[in-house]
């Protein structure tokens, strides 16, 4: 028999909703647990207790499948499961895949590269969690050049809104032509639109960014558009990771 479990990591785990949506529902009492309006943090096995959400029964599986995919997220997509403005969503790549999985952490329209996707809340959290300190790699052209100044500002951390300043980064100079600089940019935090803000901040303008890495993730040649699932090294390998980064947060 399954053990008890929080009401709203049950029903993200089921693929119903997401957590936040999920207490959403039960401060407005659209969720019901063996007749009764849920509460929050309480808990309920999902195997025996009868959870309606607005009306509707919930089935929860009795064995999770969980699934950890890398895609590589092509310009033009915005990270979300819909959108109201009727742009495309990574989620419309996921067609074929047998579990609803959601994104971990995203990437704004115009940026490209790795994204990650599962059905695991908690390793979610715990990736995105600023306690990990993954780093995260990207590949940044920008223009017009980029002074040794310039560099040494995003290396020690800029101040990118009122009372944010950024943790220090490795900023790696790959490529210079006439007009344009190719970086690499390598960062332990996720902040909203981090390196766009960063480069702003410096005077630079940011044409093209992809994220190459997360932690021992590599993207390496997957192609636009595709994904596929995590090799059982790759995950013992960010396990291992994260594990690491909240020892040394300790």
């Amino acid at each position: 028999m399954a053990q008890p479990v929080r009401i709203q990591k049950a029903l993200s785990d089921a693929g119903v909703t997401s957590r936040r949506k999920a207490e959403e529902l039960i401060r407005q009492g659209k969720i019901l647990v063996n007749g009764r309006k849920a509460e929050l943090g309480a808990s309920i096995n999902p195997d025996r207790d009868v959870v309606l959400v607005d009306g509707q029964r919930v089935y929860f599986p009795r064995r999770r499948r969980y699934l950890y995919l890398m895609m590589n997220k092509p310009r033009g997509y915005v990270t979300t499961l819909s959108d109201e403005l009727g742009r495309r969503c990574v989620t419309d790549l996921l067609k074929d895949v047998p579990e609803r999985v959601y994104p971990v952490g995203r990437l704004d329209r115009n940026s490209e590269g790795m994204l990650l996707f599962t059905n695991d809340g908690e390793l979610a959290n715990r990736i995105m969690h600023p306690s990990t300190h993954l780093a995260k790699v990207y590949r940044v052209t920008v223009r017009p050049d980029i002074t040794d100044e310039q560099a040494a500002e995003l290396s020690a951390g800029v101040k990118i809104g009122e009372n944010v300043t950024t943790q220090p980064a490795t900023v790696l100079v790959l490529e210079k032509q006439p007009g344009r600089v190719v970086l690499q940019i390598t960062i332990t935090e996720g902040k909203n639109r981090q390196i766009r803000r960063m480069c702003e901040a410096v005077g630079l303008e940011v044409v093209r960014l992809k994220r190459q890495a997360i932690g021992p993730l590599k993207l390496g040649m997957l192609e636009p558009g595709r994904w596929r699932e995590l090799k059982p090294s790759e995950l013992i390998a960010l396990r291992n990771a994260i594990t690491e980064g909240e020892k040394k947060k300790k």
